[in-house]
């Protein structure tokens, strides 16, 4: 059997950043997702041959601001469950694509808006990053060393845990509500809100007392002894993230660390950087294997911090194949996974216009139309 969402098709308006990321994971689970490109592809992003957030679809390039292109599309919408946008607010209603046009011509349609900001707010309109949106929500401020600026996460934190994974969510649960109760709705979904939602634990143990908004001084962002990252003999790095008593103990003991040189250092934080200059002194001791293979696979909560290359070959991703290669290219596998209906990448980055004409003459185009389109420049 095909992935779980096998018989669903999805229509992506071609963007950068989250929009396409949300597409690769419907693809993924085994929806037809096709792309409306830009004839010649978009200014900005990866290379298309290279851009993995392209696997497993079909494309078709439509110059959207030209007279006439419009129709194309809402005939591509009018066979879809859903739309997946990333513009800002109102540039799909100025391409003649807004909401209400095309949920008359498919009123079951899900109409996902994914946006940084949201459709509505003093900012919606303000061009924004990834770091923006995770700056906005309290999340930034609490990475990074007390003494220091705030880290700069990659943008899986911003644009794919708080973008398209919450789009990804918002598009099947759409689909689910308009089989239930046959009519379609617009998904607002900003990239600054799934952030927001994203710090659920860290609000809670916020309001519990546990968590202070200073940076740097609480037991998951660093201040904590057993939940850091060290330097090793060889420059290389590796991460203990042993929280409970019974994993700590455990670290403790691996490190030579007695419980009776740290049982008052547990439970008092004012001695954490005392515990913590040991444990630096002592991880320069041994290099990054050497550290492996002492405690990789046991309840210290361990492992090693990888680069790209080095994640991929690591025994565990391969045994899991969580990284595998298609046509050439070097990729994650789908997640999660189904026992039953199993997922696959059925295809490399799909490239620009790769099916103009074959998705046109589903949708009803005849070749003379197809040629007068051609014409017209609205295709090419």
């Amino acid at each position: 059997m095909s992935g779980p969402l096998s018989g669903l098709r999805i229509v992506e308006l071609a963007g950068v950043g989250p929009a396409p990321m949300c597409g690769m994971l419907l693809a993924d689970l085994g929806a037809e997702v096709i792309v409306v490109d830009r004839p010649g592809g978009a200014p900005s992003g990866p290379d298309p041959a290279c851009d993995i957030s392209r696997r497993g679809k079909r494309s078709i390039a439509i110059d959207l601001k030209r007279p006439g292109a419009a129709e194309p599309v809402l005939r591509l919408i009018q066979r879809a469950d859903a739309l997946i946008e990333g513009f800002r607010p109102g540039v799909m209603e100025r391409l003649g694509l807004g909401p209400e046009v095309c949920l008359v011509r498919n009123p079951r349609l899900v109409y996902g808006r994914l946006t940084g900001w949201g459709q509505h707010g003093p900012l919606a309109h303000a061009a924004a990053h990834d770091l923006n949106f995770v700056a906005i929500t309290g999340l930034l401020h609490h990475t990074g060393r007390a003494d220091e600026s705030p880290s700069l996460p990659p943008t899986v934190v911003g644009d794919v845990g708080g973008g398209s994974l919450f789009m990804a969510l918002g598009i099947v649960s759409g689909i689910l509500s308009a089989r239930t109760h046959g009519f379609g709705q617009v998904v607002d979904a900003a990239v600054s809100d799934g952030c927001a939602v994203s710090g659920a634990l860290l609000q809670s143990m916020r309001a519990a007392g546990n968590w202070s908004d200073q940076r740097g001084v609480n037991f998951l962002d660093g201040a904590a002894p057993w939940y850091d990252t060290y330097r090793c003999a060889d420059g290389k790095w590796i991460s203990v993230g042993a929280l409970e008593p019974q994993f700590r103990a455990l670290l403790l003991d691996k490190l030579g660390l007695t419980a009776e040189a740290t049982s008052a250092v547990q439970g008092d934080r004012t001695r954490w950087p005392e515990l913590k200059r040991r444990f630096s002194d002592l991880f320069l001791t041994r290099t990054q294997a050497q550290w492996c293979e002492l405690l990789e696979g046991t309840d210290a909560c361990f492992a090693p911090v990888l680069d790209m290359s080095a994640a991929m070959d690591h025994p565990h991703n391969v045994a899991r194949n969580t990284f595998v290669t298609i046509g050439g290219l070097r990729q994650p596998a789908p997640a999660p996974r189904f026992n039953v209906t199993t997922t696959a990448i059925r295809s490399g980055p799909v490239q620009v216009g790769q099916h103009t004409s074959d998705l046109l003459d589903e949708c009803g185009y005849s070749q003379t139309e197809i040629n007068a389109l051609r014409e017209a420049a609205v295709i090419n």
